[in-house]
């Protein structure tokens, strides 16, 4: 019979646990924010104190004899729907690594890392707490789970067209979001974007890393995501010296071959790396695209010979007075800006910015494209001493009739948000890590660990407000595991359920409720 689980909030009764109504889980929540609101209105009413407020006493330490607890509350919804999106069956479909399952099957060893990660893990060595804690396997309704040296060697078991089959799996269920509680975030335009980076590495025998341009040893993934939703749809590790566009063709028409068919419309984005001209006509008869064209003396040719009057004054949009932080730095010194005047160091200053627009027709193209020119008039400086003016040309390539020059520039800037995704691969999620020997493990390591960066954008999405979904989406990896995983509970496996009793407060209880109460309604078909 399948476990279902079962949340519940705060309360002091003794065990057994006996289930509480949605009524009672309310109140034991306003409870507990009462109790936490009473103690934040006392700060401005205290008087001088004699002695800090950290205080100190004896402690004593017991270990309890009949109750499990862990600190990893937002496990069970997160398994929950994960479950219930097929993930687990699809993979055990897909995957055929094991000739006997003694006892774990393909799926417990992907959800076992993955979720190893989710609960704060930056390392394989960290799954080994994970099977000590009773509390978290009934949580996930396991009696054991793999320990480090078997989810490593799990790795190595996959070949290149095993880590393909495994991608495939994860991305066979996206449309299950994507035409139901996700559909909104595609709206009315899916932007995907590619990129590049280099994943570092001081080891001197990883199999198929080599040098990259900058000197940096390791493997250069390429990363395909999806704007609207931070999902990745497809991690390819290859050796360190691979230029960012190598094979990256190949990869595009997999990740447009899913998103197309749910997206009303779809943009790709890239650098000048991602200009694949030969490609450029069979993508623009189904899809749109904003490219970086490289500065050649072709394209600047082109734009000197515009007239004056086919160029536009280029106005950036302000900073947004509401994100975090822009209120503050408005009335604050640049304080670089003022080191840089005083040392003499040399800086190029940014005098203005001019648009226009012209078509232009690659060598390997059958049909002109929309290029937009942007020149930048720049002013090379040593303190405050101009030493002489230069203009620049930067050029972007598209199929968008529907932007002005200015929103293309504005579009194509928008795509060095997936340099935020990248980072939280990189450091939040430690899926560039590198924790095992060759390419196609390490590439197999990334592609799971990665997936705990999808599950969360897929918790996201399961919350009632949109507001929440879009501020959860964007939310950095940490700041979601603090809010959402990392929540002290008290697990019980019963016979044909689990009851996870939340054994504190924080603001986000009503948040993990509401994702929570949305999976166990939706029905994933």
């Amino acid at each position: 019979m399948r476990l279902k689980e079962q949340i519940i909030a705060p309360t002091q009764e003794a065990f057994p646990v006996k289930k509480l109504s949605t009524k009672q889980s309310r109140r034991n929540i306003t409870q507990r924010k009462t109790k936490v609101a009473a103690r934040h209105a006392q700060a401005g009413h205290w008087s001088a104190q004699a002695q800090p407020m950290f205080g100190s006493g004896k402690v004593h330490y017991e270990v309890g004899g009949n109750m499990e607890a862990m600190n990893y509350g937002g496990i069970a919804p997160v398994h929950r729907l994960v479950t219930k999106l097929g993930l687990r069956a699809q993979i055990d479909a897909d995957l055929s690594l094991l000739k006997v399952h003694l006892p774990y099957h393909e799926s417990d060893h992907v959800l076992n890392i993955a979720y190893n990660v989710l609960c704060g893990g930056t390392r394989l060595e960290d799954i080994e707490r994970l099977r000590h804690d009773v509390a978290y396997m009934n949580a996930l309704g396991a009696d054991l789970i793999p320990d480090p040296t078997t989810a490593g060697d799990f790795t190595r078991r996959l070949t290149e067209a095993d880590v393909l089959t495994l991608m495939e799996s994860i991305n066979a269920i996206r449309p299950k979001l994507w035409a139901g509680r996700g559909a909104e975030r595609l709206w009315p335009i899916a932007y995907m974007d590619i990129d590049g980076t280099i994943a570092p590495t001081s080891g001197a025998c990883k199999a198929g890393m080599d040098i990259s341009y900058k000197g940096i040893w390791g493997y250069a993934p390429l990363i395909i995501s999806l704007a609207n939703t931070k999902e990745v749809l497809y991690l390819v590790n290859r050796p360190g010296n691979a230029p960012s566009h190598q094979g990256a063709a190949a990869w595009i028409d997999k990740a447009l071959t899913h998103l197309v068919p749910y997206a009303p419309r779809v943009c790709m984005r890239g650098d000048t790396d991602f200009s694949l001209t030969k490609h450029f006509d069979q993508w623009a008869e189904t899809v749109d695209f904003i490219f970086g064209m490289d500065s050649t003396a072709t394209l600047r040719t082109c734009a000197e010979a515009l007239s004056e009057d086919q160029w536009s004054r280029l106005k950036r949009q302000p900073p947004d007075d509401t994100l975090p932080g822009t209120t503050r730095e408005r009335f604050q010194e640049n304080e670089k800006a003022r080191i840089v005047k005083e040392r003499g160091y040399l800086n190029l200053h940014l005098n203005d910015e001019d648009v226009a627009e012209f078509e232009y027709q690659p060598g390997k193209c059958t049909r002109p494209y929309r290029v937009v020119a942007l020149r930048k008039n720049i002013s090379k400086m040593k303190g405050e001493n101009v030493l002489f003016d230069e203009i620049r040309y930067f050029f972007y390539i598209t199929t968008r009739p529907d932007l002005s020059a200015a929103e293309v520039v504005a579009c194509a800037n928008e795509r060095c948000d997936q340099e935020n995704v990248i980072e939280q691969l990189k450091n939040g999620v430690n899926a560039l890590r590198l924790p095992v020997y060759d390419l196609v493990s390490n590439w197999a390591y990334m592609v799971i660990a990665a997936l705990a960066w999808n599950i969360k954008s897929w918790f996201a999405m399961m919350l009632h407000l949109k507001k929440d979904r879009d501020t959860y989406i964007r939310m950095e990896f940490r700041r979601f595991m603090n809010s959402f995983m990392l929540i002290p509970c008290r697990v019980v496996r019963q016979a044909r359920s689990i009851v996870v009793r939340i054994l504190g407060y924080q603001p986000t209880l009503d948040r993990l409720f509401s994702a929570w109460n949305a999976i166990e309604r939706t029905g994933f078909g």
